[in-house]
């Protein structure tokens, strides 16, 4: 029963009052202890290399340093397309200044497309060194994919050196606390990428299937860089056995992503296959540029249109596209092509032009699959008669059998610091399509991003 006081009042309300402050403040109590709980919680999606003490947890780790991989080649904007697009495989139909700029030679420091690709390149180090440590640690028996985290590490210091210009920094993101990188010249880049790759073959030396793979990736990737080192006798030792028909590939799906060379190329229409005949009227001529869309070779079928009916992101470039890869077609990140040219190049070096032409000629007689392309047989090469021209017909074969997988820049550079021509002789020269002239670039910049390290001052310089 409610008590009256002497006013009329009932006590019950003060007293109920007294019990809700109370209540209210352990309620705000509790309210903070949760905030602080929920605050303080671990996010799940971090994963510190200290934490990776099961073999299960290293794997995990591999799988990622290989994602990463694929993002540097046909998974992503890369290399691969943009080292395309400053040589001359592709052409710009984006309306992207980065992509014009490249396309023109003329690349800023703060291009964000060669920031990302950059970033990319060193991750794949950075994680493929995690996992190294971690498989070592609790998975030493999984030699071959050991051996695969060599090979993305040293591929990518293969690629930067290929691509990039002289001073790269090299750091080491797993020291406590990470180690700034000291600029490297390409050939010390180069050195670096083939003790990696050294390392990877120690590894991939077992009978099994996976190791089989991984010795023949391993030796074709050791052997690029031995030619980019001058080494061509060691180059063709590298390669030889190795089936035509091998191949190691990064696959795409719809849980794993397309194929961005098909996704920027063909869907997107961001790159327009390139040409020695610019602008829509097809009037204007780029000197030493290979004619990819107008050559109508059979390992690289092309569509160039000759209305606005198929224009390119621009809304104005008559888009040349290719079939060459569907959204989930593999990319060849090294296979038995590449060993062959790789013998011809060593061949023709050595003086042994028979070689050279056989090698060349029994490809284009049987060749192989290139993406979604099956090549018909190509009639017999004939000896040009002259060593520059034999060089010159090397690398042009070479330039179709290996489009757009991430060689035809470094081979160019090859041609200046290797055989003697000029940049001028090399490179697209003249008046580009989208206004102005071609620049001087022969390479990519290391980016702004990388002058927050006190030991960049930025490119050492920008020679082939």
């Amino acid at each position: 029963m409610t008590k009256i006081n002497s006013t009329g009042r009932s006590t019950m309300p003060r007293r109920l009052g007294t019990g809700l402050t109370l209540a209210l403040a352990m309620s705000a109590t509790a309210c903070q202890e949760a905030n602080k709980q929920f605050l303080q919680v671990t996010d799940p999606d971090i994963i510190n290399p200290s934490d990776v003490v099961s073999p299960e947890a290293a794997v995990a780790v591999a799988n990622g340093a290989i994602g990463t991989f694929r993002s540097t080649t046909g998974a992503g904007e890369s290399t691969w397309l943009f080292g395309g697009l400053l040589a001359d495989e592709w052409s710009t139909s984006s309306t992207f200044i980065q992509n014009d700029e490249t396309d023109q030679r003329q690349i800023q420091e703060f291009n964000g497309s060669v920031t990302g690709m950059l970033r990319n390149l060193y991750r794949v180090r950075t994680r493929a060194d995690q996992a190294v440590t971690a498989l070592k640690a609790v998975r030493p028996d999984a030699r071959a994919l050991i051996a695969e985290m060599y090979l993305a590490r040293g591929y990518s210091e293969m690629q930067l050196a290929s691509d990039f210009c002289n001073g790269v920094p090299i750091g080491n993101g797993n020291a406590t606390p990470p180690e700034d990188g000291v600029p490297k010249s390409n050939q010390e880049l180069f050195a670096i990428a083939a003790a990696s790759l050294d390392s990877g073959l120690t590894f991939a030396n077992g009978t099994d299937a996976a190791s089989v793979l991984m010795n023949r990736t391993l030796r074709v990737v050791r052997a690029r860089v031995a030619l980019a080192r001058g080494d061509f006798a060691g180059a063709g030792t590298l390669v030889t056995g190795i089936p035509t028909a091998f191949q190691y590939q990064h696959t795409f799906s719809a849980n794993a992503g397309t194929n961005t060379i098909w996704g920027q190329g063909l869907s997107s229409r961001r790159y327009s296959v390139g040409d020695s005949a610019e602008g829509n009227a097809r009037l204007i001529t780029v000197r030493n540029a290979i004619p990819f869309a107008s050559a109508r070779d059979p390992r690289l079928p092309v569509v160039t249109p000759t209305s606005g009916s198929v224009n390119g992101q621009d809304g104005l470039t008559y888009t040349r596209t290719t079939t060459m890869w569907g959204q989930f077609s593999a990319v060849d990140v090294a296979n038995g092509v590449d060993a062959r040219l790789i013998e011809a190049e060593a061949a023709l070096k050595a003086g042994n032009v028979t070689s050279w032409l056989a090698i060349h000629n029994a490809l284009r007689a049987a060749p192989p699959k290139l993406g979604e392309i099956q090549p018909a047989a190509m009639t017999a090469l004939v000896d040009p008669g002259t060593e520059a021209s034999r060089v010159s017909l090397h690398f042009r074969e070479k330039a179709f059998w290996t489009f757009s997988r991430g060689q035809r820049l470094g081979d160019m550079r090859r041609l200046v610091r290797q055989y003697g021509r000029t940049v001028d002789n090399v490179f697209p020269q003249g008046v580009h399509y989208k206004g102005g002239n071609y620049g001087a670039d022969v390479n990519l910049p290391v980016v702004t991003d990388e002058r927050n390290n006190p030991n960049f001052k930025g490119c050492t310089d920008r020679l082939p």
